[in-house]
């Protein structure tokens, strides 16, 4: 008989971790409930309103009758506003039947997994890296080959990182860019050097991250690796979704197109998960897609003006050094400086302990994102929230 209940899990839940950034923002609500004034800097999420065009659309789906169940890979408009984005966006050419709508990019990247993956296959990752790849690699029954990047040269991987890490048991290559945590993102060149190297290996599947492709404002217009190498396109997933570039994070649509064969076992996976996506998110999704950028070019203004001033605070604060974002909502600065002026405060996991109980400002980790001594603040709120976060901090590191 089994006494212990830990005992009855399966091991691929025990080798994995919750989201720390999901649990530093729940953290930080309850701390708000409470009446602290917290301000949460730790959530990857807009701070903008989903555009009312894209509401409408779900309000007018609900009138209409749209909520019953959809083809399990999306409904056939939204199937082709995602053909037509990327045909008029990417310069990339997807047939209907290389398309799989899923409920948020997360899922995208898990039914990849799911399909592609065997026990003991790698998944080469480079750090920073967004805290999910991991866990879903290992979910998979896989092993995360982590490339780890540094500050001198910006957080990039190397066409020669990559080509040492490749071995006879890579399945998949991830690149994010622009990257969370960082906001950093490869320019046409490094794409193509890294495209080089992955040619010379066949069979490995390179996952392209583009869900922060409408934040860019360095290195335009944005790129894929697909655009820089096209000789991938039968061995490349790209992954978006509606949530970063049109505040809908809530509405859970994410999309992956890639070859036939690939979509075709996401699709078989996801009809034994969650089957299709909410009907009324993907009308709203087609909305969004269909009714081009506008909204994404106000949100990209207001998101680049925080980051000049908080690219400027850093430059006057004793300790830390910063790197400039190409885009997303992130600044990643490195906080070695302030540990060794404060040998009180061990590492980065203490010091958002500190910020988070002393200046009552929330941020993750660098730590949670395979980069120790680094913090992302994420800047998807107000000036004014980030005007205060920065004096809080002073006052907080000058106690």
């Amino acid at each position: 008989m089994i006494n212990d209940l830990a005992s009855t899990l399966a091991s691929r839940i025990q080798r994995i971790k919750p989201s720390p950034t999901l649990a530093v923002s729940a953290r930080a609500e309850e701390l708000q409930a409470e009446g602290k004034p917290i301000i949460n800097l730790s959530v990857g999420e807009p701070d903008f309103d989903t555009p009312d065009y894209i509401k409408e659309a779900a309000i007018k789906a609900i009138q209409e009758g749209h909520t019953k169940y959809t083809a399990v890979d999306g409904t056939k408009g939204l199937k082709q506003a995602i053909v037509d984005k990327f045909s008029k966006e990417n310069h990339l050419d997807y047939a209907l039947n290389q398309i799989l709508v899923s409920c948020g990019a997360k899922h995208s990247f898990y039914n990849l997994f799911v399909a592609t993956l065997n026990p003991h296959d790698e998944v080469i990752i480079p750090a920073p890296y967004w805290v999910s790849y991991p866990d879903m690699a290992k979910l998979a029954d896989a092993n995360p080959v982590i490339i780890k990047t540094d500050f001198a040269n910006h957080f990039k991987m190397s066409p020669a990182q990559l080509n040492a890490a490749i071995t006879d048991k890579t399945r998949i290559i991830i690149l994010n860019s622009p990257s969370n945590p960082t906001g950093i993102a490869y320019t046409p060149e490094e794409l193509k050097a890294l495209g080089d190297v992955i040619l010379q290996h066949p069979g490995i599947i390179v996952a392209s991250d583009d869900i922060y492709e409408h934040t860019l404002w360095n290195h335009l217009p944005f790129t894929n690796i697909l655009n820089v190498c096209p000789e991938l396109y039968d061995r490349c997933v790209v992954i978006n979704g509606v949530s970063k570039s049109y505040a809908m994070t809530g509405w859970r649509i994410g999309y992956a197109a890639g070859p036939v064969k690939i979509i075709a076992a996401m699709k078989k996976a996801q009809s034994q998960s969650t089957s299709n996506p909410a009907s009324i998110s993907q009308y709203a999704a087609e909305a969004a897609l269909s009714a081009g950028n506008a909204c994404t070019l106000a949100m990209k203004k207001a998101y680049k003006e925080r980051h000049d001033y908080l690219i400027d605070a850093f430059k006057t604060m004793p300790g830390f050094k910063c790197l400039p974002s190409d885009g997303t909502f992130y600044v990643f600065p490195c906080i070695e400086g302030v540990l060794n002026q404060h040998p009180s405060i061990k590492n980065d996991i203490e010091f958002a302990e500190f910020l988070l109980s002393q200046a009552e400002v929330a941020v993750i980790p660098g730590s949670a994102f395979g980069a120790p001594g680094f913090i992302r603040m994420s800047y998807a709120t107000s000036m004014d929230n980030l005007v205060t976060a920065i004096s809080r901090i002073k006052q907080a590191l000058g106690r």
